[in-house]
Formats: C-alpha cells, structure tokens, sequence
C-alpha cells in the first residue's frame, strides 16, 4: 500500500506502518516530528468518497440508479466490498482493502454473554437495535441492488457475515473522518495509510481538509521522537461510543457520559402549548440530553420536565409573564419532578446487570481478561453507572434543599408557594394554608398521609 501511495503522490516521508504491544498497528514515526507540522498528505485521488464511488465507471451507475438513493456508509461500504471482489483493474485501492484488519472489537461483533456484562446501559440498548437495524438494510440492499445486479454483486462474496456487509460498515464507523464543507455539506471519507493513525486523548485537532485540492492532511497533534507512535484526536467521546464505533475503551474515561432520552406523547394534555414552550427553550417533545462527569444534571434536564408538568393555571399564569420556566414553577412542583428523577434514574441504576461494585471488584481480581471484549463491556457500565449515580445524587441535594426551603416557609400556600393572596387553612388539619380550592386538591395526595395523622392526633 505505501509503494502505491507514494506513486500517486502521497507524502510519507519519515513514517511507517509498524506493531504495536498492546494497541496493535498504527503509525511510528522515523524522524522528530514539532507540533504542528505536516506529517503526511494523501492525495485525493486515493480517497474513498462517496464522489468517487460514483464516478467508477462500473459501479457508479449502479449506484447512482438506487432508489431511494444509498446512504452515505452503505455507498462507501459496498464501494469497499466491491474492489475487493474485483480480480483486476484496482490495484490500487486493493491494496488498502488488504491492509485493513480482518475483523474488528466493535460492539456488534460480541458474543452474547460478552455484551451481557454491559447490559442496562445505553451501549447494549443501542448495539441490540443497531443488529437488527444492520440484517434489516442488508434484506433491503439484496433487494435493491445486489440480487439485481448479480454479475457485480455475487451473494457469495457480498454476504452479511465474515467480511461482509457488517464488516464493511465497521470499517466506515472505525475509519471514516469527517469533515464540513466551505458551502456547509457534510464530507465523509477514507484516506489510506491515514485511517491506520490511532486514537490518544493527550494529542489536539490534527487531521485536515483541504477543500481547494482534495487533499487529506494530519498534522503532528504534539512534538514526536523518531520511533514514536502518531496518534490523531477523534474528539472527547465517551467509553460507549468509543467501544460501539472504534473497538476499544479508555479506563477511568474523563468523557463518559450517559445520554438521558426525555419525551412526551402528542396526545398528552396542552402538548401543542408545551411544544412551543420547549421550543422556545430551544429543546424539543423528544430531547437527548448527555450527563457527563463534569454536568451530571444539566438545567435542559429540569427545563424539559418544568414544561412537561405545566397545568392548565400555569399555563395562563405563563401567557401573562408571570412564570418562567427556567426557574421553578414552585415548591410542590419542583418536589414533584425531583421525586421524579430520583425515582427514574434509580430505576436505570437498577436495570443495569452488574452494579458498580460488583464490576470494580471483578476487573480488580481479573475475572475479565484485559484488552478483551468483555473487559471493555465492563468499563462502558461503569462509566455510565458513575454518572448516573452522580446524577441521583444531584437530584437528591436539590429535592432536599426545596423540601427544606417549603418546610421552613409556611406563611404561603403549601402548592404554588403565593403569599400574595388571601390564604385559607386546610380545613381538617389546619396546618398548612392554600390560596385556592385548586392548589388544595392539587396538593392532597402529597398531603393526605400527614393531614390525617395530624388529625388523627387532635
């Protein structure tokens, strides 16, 4: 690959491909390299895009022709298969075809019990949907292109398994970089000998497209001896995407993270009302919002579920600006979904097949081979349950706060907190005050346990 490369105008000077204990292959340098400085150029003749796979004469009509049209990894992914089904004429792009490895530790490529240790977390959900949703476009790709195009596409080369179809998105999740345009399009490629630069945390924002030449660069990421590893920045992912699309993980990763999915049905009460208050909040009916080490708990979180709580009074008192739902609508209510979020996400805690312990005391004690499939399914539960447990326990300072603050306060009304209107006193306990009949009823399932032991006291 690298003599094809230089043929073709590549700048390798001073690399090469080399193994690595532990990481496997990647890039060594041969000489120092300053941060900065250009490492290597690939042409864009040598690029794998979705405008040249269109532009192969033999494959591009085929692919132009799809209808619907090809997504941008299904084009790329049988642009990959397809030269390597090729007996001749792609000598070129063969060559990078056989330098990619054989088999990849993305998450869809686990045995069962091994992504068993990850179960609960997003990971398992995603990678489960992802294997269906991979045999499901595989049905269709048989369907729209190869079983009409058998000359090109014989089904006993472009199967789904070994290295296949599967194999072939892998090799685009794993190696692709992107990119945006000067005119805003999106831009998603391979660039040979490039894509075998490893990933490292500790290096900046080295790889470059130039847009005028079609050229691929990456820089040095950091200051390099001769016989050092070349690493590139793929971006502060978190152990789960790390694992799902690039095969390995990062122990004690600073990103994890746990994407917390929020939503609401369209046909639940004033959802028309509520979807233009989120969206004036800049969120949306359905919102994905990511708890992270360092914000386990972000506002958006409260935002959303303020709006989602709104009833008929605070809805008016919002159309008259007397509301605003960056802040709490008041006690009751804030107890309410704070209650709320401490209830649900000890339920995802709970979900989980391993707790946090038991995980730490494993992989302390070895049971899980380091490096292996099941060692890496273990870190990515980990780091989610260390969130989500960071989470809770926001929650619960902030409802503790709120319960005291309302505690302390008995002078308004024991729903919405008014004390700006006349107050009437619980008719059965008189220990607490409402400015309303409508605050009162709202407000009894909180209150009818202690009401009634306070009457039962009298």
């Amino acid at each position: 690959m690298e003599g094809w490369l230089r043929e073709s105008g590549a700048e390798l000077d001073g690399l090469e491909l080399a193994h690595f204990p532990a990481i496997g292959r990647g890039v060594r340098t041969l000489r120092c390299f300053k941060q900065g400085e250009r490492i290597l150029t690939i042409p864009s003749g040598c690029l794998w895009t979705v405008e040249h796979a269109y532009a192969d004469a033999v494959l591009g009509p085929v692919l132009r022709s799809a209808q619907p049209p090809l997504s941008v990894e299904d084009t790329l992914a049988i642009y990959i298969l397809f030269v390597r089904s090729r007996e001749s004429g792609y000598d070129g792009l063969r060559s990078h075809v056989a330098a990619l490895p054989a088999s990849y530790s993305s998450s869809i490529f686990f045995e069962d019990d091994e992504l068993e240790v990850c179960a609960g977390s997003s990971l398992y959900t995603i990678t489960r949907q992802l294997e269906q949703r991979i045999e499901e476009d595989y049905r269709g790709l048989v369907v729209r292109v190869f079983g009409l195009h058998l000359d090109l596409f014989p089904l006993n080369k472009f199967t789904i398994e070994n290295v296949g179809y599967k194999w072939a998105l892998c090799t685009v999740w794993s190696r692709a970089m992107d990119f945006v345009l000067p005119n805003g399009n999106p831009l998603r490629l391979l660039a040979p000998f490039a894509d075998m630069v490893n990933h490292s945390p500790e290096v900046k924002q080295c790889h470059v497209y130039d847009a005028s030449s079609g050229n691929l660069s990456i820089l040095a990421g950091k200051d390099y001896e001769a016989e050092d590893q070349v690493f590139i920045y793929y971006g502060p992912m978190p152990n789960s995407r790390l694992l799902r699309l690039y095969g390995f993980v990062i122990p004690d990763n600073p990103n994890d993270s746990y994407d917390l999915v929020l939503s609401t049905h369209p046909l639940a009460p004033f959802y028309e009302q509520k979807q233009k208050l989120w969206a004036s909040a800049g969120l949306n009916s359905t919102c994905t919002i990511s708890l992270t080490l360092d914000d386990p708990l972000p506002k958006n979180v409260l935002r959303y579920l303020r709006i989602q709580r709104l009833d008929e009074s605070d809805l008016a008192a919002i159309a008259l600006q007397k509301i605003d739902t960056n802040e709490k609508i008041s006690d009751s209510k804030e107890v309410e979904i704070l209650r709320f979020l401490v209830e649900s996400i000890g339920s995802l805690l709970d979900s989980f097949g391993t707790r946090l312990e038991k995980l730490q005391e494993q992989l302390a004690k070895g049971v899980y081979p380091v490096g292996g499939n099941a060692w890496a399914a273990a870190h990515v539960s980990l780091g989610e349950q260390k969130v989500l447990r960071l989470a809770r326990k926001r929650a619960e300072d902030l409802l503790a706060a709120v319960e005291s603050e309302s505690g302390n306060d008995r002078d308004g009304c024991a729903n919405c907190g008014k004390d700006s209107v006349p107050l009437m006193l619980c008719g059965k306990c008189k220990g607490i005050k409402y400015c309303g009949r409508t605050c009162q009823v709202a407000h009894y399932k909180e209150h009818k346990a202690a009401c009634r032991a306070t009457t039962a006291k009298n």
